[in-house]
């Protein structure tokens, strides 16, 4: 198999588009529900 330039990108953009599902499933997930919910209020706590 030869690596051309344009087999390189197509693996880059399989591979940050891996990543992006990825991070779409985690930022979505139940477990980190509350942690986000937590974090989404720290502007609006007093000190």
């Amino acid at each position: 198999m030869e690596l051309d330039i344009n087999t390189l990108r197509s693996i880059a953009t399989v591979a940050a588009f891996i990543t992006f599902i990825g991070i779409v499933v985690w930022a979505y997930s139940r477990r980190n529900a509350a942690d986000f919910e937590q974090a989404a209020n720290l502007p609006f706590e007093q000190d």
